[in-house]
């Protein structure tokens, strides 16, 4: 089949507590007289992520943070297949519902009685699965974006090597990416393509990028102990993080997480997500669960890379 005939949507699961209950935030659709959860079509080089908030936003003026992506959903639409990636999310922004033809009602119900509201089954199970997750905290692996070609570097020091005009447009569209998962401290390399990559969304923040020297590819080289260490440490920060660094460094990186992490390599797929060959721009999202033992758990893995 064509993929031109692929429809591709994306939405989420948005919980709140309540005075110690759990609820679902669901809508009305009047031209099919449903209750669903928030979703809607990805927009032609539009990234899934940006759509799942986007249209959160739109159809019920709440802006979601994600949390933990939960099962794809597939299925056909007038012969078409249709594949609609969900997350579970919390409420960042409330911005007011404003009904309109497509959605003109929206209601947060007891996310136990989801089944006595929401029009499909396929809903619903998404819900009991958001629901049974443990409350998860992101860390995100990030490899810089495009950087200056090393034989165009006129520099003696290759740190200070800078980003291309295209690593400086990639670098803009992982401002709305990162804000999704609702990251709050920033670290980098403190070669110079690393730093600049999330200095604007650092800014975006009004926060500092926490330089790593133990991160960059020449202290890599001289004592990957030392940066196993740090990412070890890094991963273990009760706090939303996005850590970026170098193609060479990600090995070790993601071998040493793979360990402090309990991660379980029997997971569907784990080999592809955990690959550490990520394009320029791309970003494995590791969430985490933080037991009362002090444990840190890996609770899903999701990887992507930037639009075209």
């Amino acid at each position: 089949m064509a993929r031109t005939d692929l429809i591709r949507a994306s939405g989420v699961v948005l919980l709140r507590d309540n005075r110690g209950v759990t609820e679902v935030l669901i809508v009305h659709r009047p031209f099919r007289a449903d209750w669903s959860l928030p979703k809607g079509k990805v927009d032609e080089g539009e990234h899934l992520i940006n759509t799942a908030v986007r249209e959160c936003d739109e159809e019920t003026g709440f802006t979601p943070i994600l949390g933990a992506p939960l099962p794809m959903q597939q299925y056909s639409v007038m012969g078409r297949p249709k594949v609609v990636n969900y997350w579970t999310a919390k409420v960042g922004l409330d911005e007011g519902f404003a009904p309109d033809d497509e959605i003109d009602e929206i209601r947060w119900i007891p996310a136990a009685s989801a089944v006595d509201y929401l029009t499909y089954p396929a809903d619903v199970a998404l819900v009991e699965q958001a629901t049974g997750q443990p409350a998860t905290m992101p860390l995100i692996i990030l490899r810089h974006t495009q950087a200056m070609k090393r034989a165009d570097f006129d520099g003696d020091v290759d740190s200070e090597r800078p980003l291309s005009g295209r690593g400086r447009s990639q670098s803009k569209q992982l401002v709305p990416l990162l804000d999704a998962y609702g990251i709050e401290e920033v670290h980098a390399s403190s070669a110079r393509r690393c730093s600049e990559t999330v200095r604007r969304y650092a800014k975006h923040l009004g926060v500092s990028v926490h330089p790593e020297p133990d991160l960059t590819e020449e202290t890599h080289h001289d004592d990957p102990q030392l940066t196993a260490g740090r990412a070890a440490e890094l991963a273990a920060l009760r706090t939303p993080v996005v850590l970026c660094t170098h193609r060479p460094v990600l090995p070790t990186i993601l071998d040493t997480l793979a360990e402090s992490l309990v991660l379980d390599p029997h997971v569907p797929n784990w080999g592809q997500l955990w690959d550490p060959k990520l394009p320029p721009g791309g970003f494995i999202v590791i969430h985490r669960s933080f037991a009362e033992d002090g444990r840190v758990c890996a609770v899903a893995v999701e990887r992507h890379t930037l639009s075209a």
